[in-house]
């Protein structure tokens, strides 16, 4: 079982997920934020610290996201594979004309 960043998190990147996480499992690229399910410990660290509740583990993503699935573990893998896009540490938030901030 692995932990999955879906739409909420598009154009909407909020890292303060990544500085908890104990395995580093989080990759980015311009848009959003993604889980490598290679390493993902299934910790749940990260689902109460994003703002934008946009983390689920895999078998409680809502129907409309289930794609999200598998693009979280294609994107992390290609972005794996460059070694490009690994983040450890919280940036600045990135609020992007169709962020949707959870209130």
């Amino acid at each position: 079982m692995t932990h999955v960043v879906c739409q909420p998190c598009y154009d909407c990147k909020y890292t303060d997920c990544v500085a908890v996480c104990p395995v580093e499992c989080f990759w980015q690229d311009d848009m959003m934020l993604y889980i490598d399910p290679v390493d993902c410990i299934d910790c749940e660290a990260c689902v109460p610290e994003c703002p934008a509740e946009a983390i689920f583990v895999e078998a409680n993503v809502p129907p409309q996201w289930q794609n999200f699935i598998q693009m979280n573990a294609e994107e992390a893998a290609k972005l794996k594979g460059a070694d490009e896009g690994h983040i450890t540490e919280k940036t600045d938030p990135k609020e992007g004309p169709t962020c949707k901030k959870a209130s």
